[in-house]
């Protein structure tokens, strides 16, 4: 993967009309099992925004997987993950203490062998990207879109 599709940015500033959908702090694989059934169980009783299909729900629920896992895996404990909702899409932040381990993307694997996630990632979001915290840690994120931006309309043509 290169360093234009996956490069240490910070995630972008959501705005104060943004909300928290939820935060979890995962140890091992059961603890990244038991946030996605949070997260999904959350996203199916009222805290989906209501232009977000099935599809975008989908999208982030995989999201989240591929990030906690990698965090797991790569990264150093303590893993911290949390999803905020904005107007028009979900930022998932994961952070992990492992700031001197960028996320680095499997190359030349056969893909039935796993460690893609990350090229899965930027395909769902829209942006992603990583940074290291003040901490040494680094956060992990990524913004999946459950509504597509709206066109401007074209504006009156002037005649006479």
């Amino acid at each position: 993967m290169s360093e234009a599709l996956w490069r240490r940015q910070p995630p972008p500033d959501i705005g104060s009309g943004a909300t928290t959908l939820g935060r979890w702090t995962p140890v091992g694989f059961a603890g990244l099992t038991a946030g996605r059934l949070r997260l999904g169980a959350a996203l199916h009783d009222g805290a989906r925004p209501a232009r977000a299909d099935e599809a975008a729900v989908e999208k982030l629920t995989l999201a989240f997987e591929e990030l906690v896992s990698n965090a797991l895996r790569h990264g150093r404990p303590p893993v911290t993950v949390r999803v905020d909702v904005t107007d028009r899409s979900w930022l998932l932040q994961v952070s992990d203490a492992a700031g001197d381990r960028p996320p680095t993307a499997a190359v030349g694997r056969d893909a039935a062998e796993g460690g893609l996630g990350l090229y899965l990632v930027a395909e769902l979001s829209v942006d992603h990207g990583w940074r290291v915290d003040a901490d040494g840690g680094k956060t992990v994120w990524a913004r999946v879109l459950f509504e597509e931006p709206q066109a401007a309309p074209d504006a009156p043509c002037g005649g006479g």
